[in-house]
């Protein structure tokens, strides 16, 4: 089972990734309200929870995934609930790894950089 991470928290020793909204808000309404705050200068979610809400969303979809597939082999779950499980996790996983590759990317073009 996924249980080494237990909260975004212990991550980092920022204040603001610990504060995370456990409420399922969309992806759409959290980059509205970003993009309202760099437009109009008021105060909104910071970046740093934005990306702790979406860390937190994710690792809650793997966890699902990986539920529904115990609940499948004990015989509890139906199989399509199964399946419909594991491709979310899937798809949040894959997303994971094309966001962390465009963070890596960009981090070495920084680096190139010449100051």
């Amino acid at each position: 089972m996924i249980d080494s991470i237990s909260s975004i928290g212990g991550l980092t020793k920022s204040t603001g990734l610990d504060q995370t909204v456990s409420t399922g808000s969309s992806l759409s309404n959290m980059l509205g309200a970003a993009v309202g705050t760099a437009a109009t200068g008021v105060a909104g979610p910071s970046f740093g929870s934005f990306l702790a809400d979406a860390a937190k969303g994710a690792l809650d979809s793997v966890k699902q995934g990986e539920t529904m597939s115990f609940a499948g082999i004990q015989g509890k779950a139906d199989t399509r609930e199964v399946v419909d499980a594991v491709m979310e996790a899937n798809r949040t996983l894959q997303t994971a790894v094309a966001l962390r590759d465009k963070v890596v990317s960009a981090y070495l073009e920084i680096s190139k950089m010449q100051i």
